[in-house]
């Protein structure tokens, strides 16, 4: 039986369609993922950072950065911001006459810059070749430079601007905090330095649920309190007793951001003045991952087309263009 070119058309259309249905998956947004059994991390009291940047020191030490200078003299390591020589930053708030500490108006504050270590990393889902990865214990992020290509993807990824490039090198890199997760027995460091090495607590290093317990047990305090602080590691044992001065935010940044992370902030000035952007409890790499396995999955649809011409042309075949074939 002959058939017309309409009638083809129709046919291969009909039979792309319906294969088409069958096979593009209906792909479920996938939920952020969760925290790690044995999360590590850091809590940042703004209150208490005097602004020594002995953690910037610390970690340049710990991790063998260069010094990096920004004055004429070129005596002193004075990196102004995140680098390819500097993983771990603090930078001043300044508002009006700055004369109080730790006051929106008229005051300043200090915040810490350096890798949040997110629960749900952007820069390791947007790695094309896991050269970023996430311990699936600990949760530390951590980079392997021996797998890098150099795309720069998790830095267009980050949402925070953590990872830098080392650009000025022949053979670059990633540079980004790892919680000195390199450090061995015998070291000078026992643990992430910045913490080991601030003397006032306000960078504490710990199992992420009892920090979290820790900031919100802070955050609760009225001013005038006086409180015991722990230095170092939760569980070191140093302690001492602070009055506190300033007013607490009832807020603890990572607790819900992009899924949480596992460097947590409290501060009494909101973060947003102290540099720390807005963002939703839903995770970016969630989003981007749904979106990817959708469209991987619609990609398969123009073979399934051609499929359908083929099947579709051989039901519509006269037996003598069968035989000619």
């Amino acid at each position: 039986m002959s058939t017309t070119r309409r009638q083809f058309l129709q046919g291969a259309v009909a039979s792309g369609a319906a294969l088409s249905l069958g096979t593009a998956p209906a792909v479920q947004a996938r939920p952020n993922l969760t925290l790690p059994p044995k999360a590590v991390g850091l809590l940042y009291d703004s209150t208490l950072c005097i602004g020594c940047k002995a953690c910037v020191s610390a970690c340049k030490e710990s991790n063998n950065l260069p010094p990096e200078f920004s004055t004429a003299e070129n005596l002193w390591d004075t990196p102004q911001d995140l680098s390819g020589r500097t993983k771990n930053i603090i930078k001043a708030y300044k508002e009006g006459n700055a004369t109080q500490k730790d006051r929106e108006v008229d005051g300043h504050a200090f915040i810490k810059h350096s890798c949040l270590h997110c629960v749900d990393p952007s820069c390791v889902s947007a790695c094309p070749v896991s050269a970023m990865k996430k311990d699936p214990v600990t949760g530390i992020v951590t980079y392997d430079e021996k797998d890098c290509i150099g795309c720069r993807y998790c830095v267009v990824a980050c949402p925070f601007g953590i990872p830098r490039f080392e650009y000025d090198k022949a053979f670059p890199k990633i540079v980004k905090c790892e919680l000195c997760n390199h450090l061995k027995p015998g070291d000078k460091f026992k643990y992430s330095a910045c913490a080991q090495v601030c003397p006032t607590g306000a960078t504490l290093y710990g199992p992420v649920d009892q920090l979290m317990q820790e900031a919100k047990r802070r955050v609760a305090l009225k001013p005038g309190s006086i409180t015991r602080i722990e230095r170092g590691r939760v569980g070191s044992g140093d302690i001492y007793e602070a009055k506190l001065t300033a007013q607490y935010l009832p807020r603890v940044y990572g607790d819900r951001e992009l899924g949480g992370t596992q460097v947590l902030k409290i501060s009494a000035v909101p973060m947003e003045k102290l540099g720390m952007p807005e963002l939703p409890e839903r995770s970016f790499a969630s989003v981007s991952e749904t979106l990817q396995h959708d469209l991987y999955g619609w990609l398969a649809l123009p073979a399934v087309v051609l499929g359908g011409l083929v099947i579709a042309a051989k039901r519509t075949a006269r037996p003598d263009d069968e035989n000619e074939a």
